[in-house]
């Protein structure tokens, strides 16, 4: 909630509670989430260069042949860690992408895919929302990050929206912000609106106050015209957007 509202200091400061209380109780998932937490709290700084190794030192210990060989964890527990390692390369991925290094996030999101395979189902384990299809949705937010209009689109339209569980509702909305972005660049104005429209329908406050999406939708009030400019208009209306 703290990295929702911005209050960076505090955010890391709750995440290193929490990495503290799971040191103490020692379950490996536990442990692994804390540090994703912490990871959460430090990209949107300066000190993002270390919440990004965190990330991916913290998802190599947790692979599952370290977790056998630690002593053996049942299936339950080995699927949780496989999620929880899963959720740290996504965010590495994304990590990867804004500083533009399309080799390393390609390799992390193809690591998640196979932890998701593995896990074998959209589950919600340590409350990841991990498997398929949030890889599928990261996929989108990768390509957006590494300015890749087409393929941020590409990997939009492989999404199957009857897949995608409850837990993944806040990934979702940022999919379709970053699908809007990316037909925004490719002036297929009508496209954008109608993914801003869904969006809107599904978190009214990320159009509201979602700095991104204001910004996306400013740049087609910006073009407005046809019926399209109609329904940007009234979007930027109702969002209090203006030139």
């Amino acid at each position: 909630m703290l990295t929702k509202t911005g209050s960076w200091d505090l955010a890391l400061l709750a995440a290193d509670r929490a990495r503290e209380a799971a040191y103490r109780s020692g379950d490996r998932a536990d442990l692994g989430m804390a540090a994703f937490q912490v990871v959460c709290a430090l990209l949107p700084t300066s000190r993002a260069a270390i919440g990004e190794d965190l990330a991916t030192r913290t998802a190599h210990h947790l692979t599952p042949d370290n977790a056998r060989d630690s002593g053996g964890v049942d299936a339950a527990d080995d699927a949780a860690v496989r999620s929880v390692a899963g959720a740290l390369w996504l965010i590495a991925a994304i990590a990867a992408a804004r500083r533009s290094d399309t080799d390393a996030a390609a390799d992390r999101l193809d690591r998640a895919h196979h932890l998701a395979q593995a896990v074998g189902r959209d589950a919600n384990l340590r409350w990841t929302a991990f498997g398929p299809t949030n890889v599928a949705l990261h996929r989108v937010t990768v390509a957006a990050e590494l300015g890749d209009a087409p393929a941020a689109i590409t990997a939009a339209h492989r999404l199957d929206p009857s897949r995608f569980p409850a837990p993944l509702r806040g990934r979702r909305v940022q999919a379709g912000l970053d699908l809007a972005w990316a037909y925004t660049c490719r002036r297929r104005d009508a496209d954008a609106v109608l993914a801003l429209l869904e969006v809107e329908r599904a978190a009214p406050d990320a159009t509201r106050h979602n700095v991104y999406a204001r910004s996306t939708i400013s740049t087609l009030l910006g073009r407005a015209r046809g019926t399209a400019g109609g329904h940007v208009r009234a979007l930027a209306d109702r969002n209090h957007i203006s030139l």
